[in-house]
């Protein structure tokens, strides 16, 4: 029998980008597909080129008639919709920031407000899928990580295990501007975005900063500059931490070994947005800086796949003892 789901919030980038995945998933049957507007429509007539896929409202989901449930809802509407479907017995992967950090206090500090069940924050499975995968299996609620953290800390994380980080890492990581969702911004128009490149919430100031930090367990201080860059699509960082002994290449390369969707470029090659646009990988390159005692990991990440919609399937995968590559190749 198939895996009956649901994706709340599908007019949204992500929800669209998981509508097309999830159909084409051999186990998975969406039942709904739901949205606070463009009710009665297909998300195709909402979004040309996505899947025709006939669009509900929120209120019309039966949760009792399903397994899991995808918030692609914004942060604190999303905690609220997983208590029903949590309630309901449903698996619940929350696209939101609503279950990434185990703090309340943290989680009101960062969001500006109460969590309203910050009982499951010490419940929820942090779904970076290679870093956390024996939590994932049977997991109920998972958290999916923010694009910039899946960028960040897939890029340490070699360096991490193996107690080599140390000091300041500097992350300088560049979006495209569909990292801001869907909503209208004059931010976001095209004459603000175009020919541009826009530094914002400088000074450690970004939320997702808590989380990546939370996700080092104070292995090193972390120094993180997000930018815009003039493209729908794509995320890049760039990590400047301390050069350790020994060989770099070999050490990713081993750690990685066997991941489908990481990939660790041989020595001399540059990773770019190109290389993962539109897939689920993490493409990695590094450079040795001897001269200057300094490495530079480069991170590449679709930010609507690995950083969204992409890796909430892969984690379901892992879940339910699927293959990971189901639905993402």
């Amino acid at each position: 029998m198939k895996e009956r789901v649901a994706i709340l919030g599908a007019t949204g980038y992500s929800g669209r980008e998981l509508v097309e995945r999830l159909r084409r998933h051999s186990g998975i049957e969406l039942v709904w597909a739901a949205c606070r507007s463009e009710l009665g429509k297909t998300l195709d007539q909402v979004q040309p080129g996505s899947p025709p896929q006939l669009l509900c409202s929120l209120d019309e989901v039966d949760f009792s008639q399903l397994d899991t449930v995808f918030l692609c809802l914004p942060h604190a509407a999303s905690a609220e919709w997983g208590e029903r479907a949590l309630a309901a017995g449903c698996r619940v992967i929350d696209l939101s920031a609503d279950y990434r950090l185990r703090s309340a206090e943290l989680y009101k500090q960062v969001y500006g407000l109460e969590h309203p069940h910050p009982e499951r924050l010490s419940q929820a499975v942090y779904g970076l899928t290679e870093l956390h995968r024996p939590q994932l299996k049977r997991a109920r609620l998972i958290a999916n990580p923010g694009c910039y953290p899946t960028s960040v800390l897939l890029g340490l994380a070699p360096l991490k295990a193996r107690g080599l980080l140390k000091g300041l890492v500097v992350a300088d990581s560049k979006s495209g501007v569909s990292g801001a969702g869907r909503s209208a911004t004059l931010a976001n128009l095209h004459g603000e975005v175009a020919e541009n490149l826009r530094p914002y919430a400088v000074g450690d100031k970004h939320r997702h900063r808590s989380e990546m930090f939370q996700e080092l367990g104070g292995a090193a201080d972390l120094l993180f500059v997000p930018q815009v860059a003039p493209c729908f699509r794509g995320m890049l960082s760039n990590l400047y931490v301390d050069l350790p002994e020994g060989d770099m290449h070999g050490l990713y390369a081993e750690f990685y070994a066997g991941e489908p969707f990481v990939k660790v470029l041989p020595p001399g090659e540059i990773a770019s947005m190109a290389h993962t646009r539109q897939t689920n990988l993490c493409v990695i390159s590094l450079h040795p800086m001897p001269e200057q005692g300094k490495l530079i990991v480069i991170s590449s990440i679709d930010n609507l796949v690995k950083g969204a919609a992409g890796q909430a399937l892969q984690n379901l995968n892992v879940a339910r003892g699927w293959p990971e590559t189901e639905g993402l190749l």
